[in-house]
């Protein structure tokens, strides 16, 4: 399994700003080894964003994002203690799920 996500949620008014370093390698398929043997794919396929376990956030993505992706949206409606959870999923059916309360 991969690294914990770090994820920021910041309230400012009724918007809470959602900040999320995702740790993953993210080969697109196309670079080669050493030996020159095409390293295979990797990567993030779908990113889910949850707001006190409601989703406000679905992420479609392919090989070309870059290694450790950052993402950043906005949520209206929260608040200081409110719930963040984020999902990934990636090509090769690894999952990786993480939660941060609002500040």
């Amino acid at each position: 399994m991969a690294d914990p996500m770090r994820i920021r949620a910041q309230a400012a008014g009724d918007k809470v700003t959602v900040r999320v370093l995702m740790s993953h390698e993210m080969e697109t398929g196309q670079r080669k080894d050493s030996s020159g043997k095409v390293i295979p794919a990797w990567f993030i396929q779908e990113v889910t964003a949850a707001h006190n376990g409601k989703t406000v956030m679905t992420a479609h993505w392919g090989p070309s994002v870059a290694k450790n992706p950052f993402l950043q949206f906005v949520v209206k409606g929260g608040k200081a203690g409110d719930k963040i959870t984020i999902n990934w999923v990636d090509n090769r059916g690894d999952k990786r799920t993480d939660e941060a309360t609002v500040s």
